[in-house]
């Protein structure tokens, strides 16, 4: 019997940091011996997917780059053929895969993945878009499995108040857990990485 992959969404607004999060966390897991491929979603380019494979850490054969020609959510929620379609292409090449990525196109707080596409997804904020994000209580942000919090060490810098979003995140997501990330210090990290080991790698039947 083929084995079949855990699929991870990693969604959320343009700039928020969805692929520089996968370029700190994928190495780490191959290194743990954990067998990756990654499926990005852009509008009318390849450039989240070509970004990555130039990073080196994974084959280019390993990472499909979607063109959705629609609007973000279409492909990861209304309509998620095309990205069902690449995680197929990649289970037959590469039968071994223990977790497949998928990047949706940047898109907005009401972005949230179909259950028929992945198994569990995370949403990405950044500190810089301001410290009410977490009051407008998107569907993306309310709902997923995870919300990462990226950017932290902005906050300073574009007067958001880093306590008021830790109080208010974790009053509308209601216990759900929340991870505060710096992927250019690494904070946090570690964190995203046991997450998506306890809920994906082991904790799927």
């Amino acid at each position: 019997m083929t084995k079949l992959a855990a699929r991870l969404g990693i969604g959320g607004p343009v700039g928020s940091g969805k692929t520089a999060l996968l370029e700190c966390i994928i190495p780490p897991l191959i290194e743990q011996g954990i067998e990756v491929a990654i499926i990005t979603n852009d509008l009318l380019t390849t450039e989240d997917a070509d970004r990555l494979k130039s990073q080196g850490f994974l084959p280019s054969e390993r990472i499909i780059g979607v063109e959705t020609g629609s609007c973000p959510h279409t492909a990861i929620r209304e309509d998620p053929t095309m990205n069902l379609l690449a995680v197929q292409d990649l289970e037959n090449l590469f039968p071994q895969l223990d977790i497949i990525f998928i990047e949706s196109g940047g898109d907005n707080l009401a972005s949230t993945f179909s259950y028929d596409l992945v198994d569990s997804y995370i949403f990405i904020i950044d500190v810089g878009a301001g410290d009410d994000i977490p009051r407008k209580k998107g569907p993306g942000f309310s709902q997923a499995d995870l919300v990462v919090i990226n950017k932290i060490d902005l906050a300073p810098y574009v007067g958001a108040n880093l306590e008021l979003i830790r109080q208010e995140a974790a009053l509308y997501r209601q216990g759900k857990p929340i991870i505060y990330t710096n992927c250019k210090t690494g904070e946090g990290l570690e964190d995203v990485i046991e997450f998506i080991k306890t809920k994906l790698l082991f904790g799927l039947n």
